[in-house]
């Protein structure tokens, strides 16, 4: 006998998602929130038009599973990257890590916008970009949080 296929035999994969409109940024956000990384792993290529960064995404989906605390690296990649600009983010300090809050979408005029990195302690990245284009995708297997702990929000 032949059983199904059961949702809990699956294996899980790599997160590997696109985000071509504000809805799709929201999710993206969401799977992104509270990922760390020090500085030295942000980069901007102005000749590719490509601003990317290599994170330690907290695994938000997989919460309900009643698992230790995982996190994953994550590359964030954000397209069509015309401009950077930071407030608060002291490029200089070369061991400083950063923690990310929100990804947020301002549009702009014919499909231009900007992406803002909301990070925690009141910094920002602005990325000016000509269309919105951005994809978080896995390139770990996903290893114990070092905390042992989910990141904790006051509401």
């Amino acid at each position: 006998m032949v059983d199904d296929a059961r949702f809990e035999d699956a294996d899980e994969g790599p997160l590997r998602l696109r985000a071509l409109d504000d809805e799709d940024l929201r999710v993206i956000a969401t799977l992104a929130q509270d990922a760390v990384f020090p500085i030295s792993e942000m980069t901007f290529d102005r000749k590719r038009r490509r601003f990317a960064l290599l994170v330690n995404r907290f695994r938000w989906e997989d919460r309900p599973a009643k698992r230790a605390p995982e996190r994953v690296q994550s590359v964030l990649v954000i397209e069509d990257a015309l401009s950077v600009r930071s407030q608060g983010v002291d490029r200089e300090d070369k061991d400083i890590v950063l923690s990310l809050l929100s990804v947020d979408w301002t549009p702009g005029e014919d499909g231009t916008g900007t992406v803002t990195l909301v990070l925690a302690g009141d910094g920002a990245i602005e990325v000016g970009v000509e269309a919105l284009e951005v994809t978080l995708s896995d390139v770990t297997r996903p290893y114990l949080a070092p905390s042992g702990k989910a990141p904790d929000h006051p509401e």
